[in-house]
């Protein structure tokens, strides 16, 4: 919105001023996004250092997610990159 009191269409740059007691629509058109799931493809997710109790790796892929109520702390989830074994810390 410029200021010089009008109104400017961004498509057609067709002007009127604010004052003019015209209504004025604006309409977006939303597009469909594509997001992606981490869930399918565990290597986008972040590494930490780690010690799987199930191979001794020292490496593991990480998520928190919140398991309980909102005043406690989110659970740690981890994941072996070796074995793939998954644990959870509290």
């Amino acid at each position: 919105m410029p200021k010089d009191g009008m109104w400017v269409c961004r498509k057609c740059g067709h002007k009127i001023p604010r004052d003019s007691g015209e209504k004025m629509v604006s309409r977006t058109e939303q597009k469909p996004r594509e997001v992606p799931v981490l869930e399918g493809n565990i290597s986008l997710q972040p590494t930490t250092n780690a010690r799987c109790p199930a191979c001794d790796n020292g490496t593991a892929y990480w998520e928190m997610k919140q398991t309980r109520k909102a005043d406690e702390p989110p659970t740690l989830f981890l994941t072996c990159t070796k074995c793939g074994n998954r644990w959870r810390k509290y």
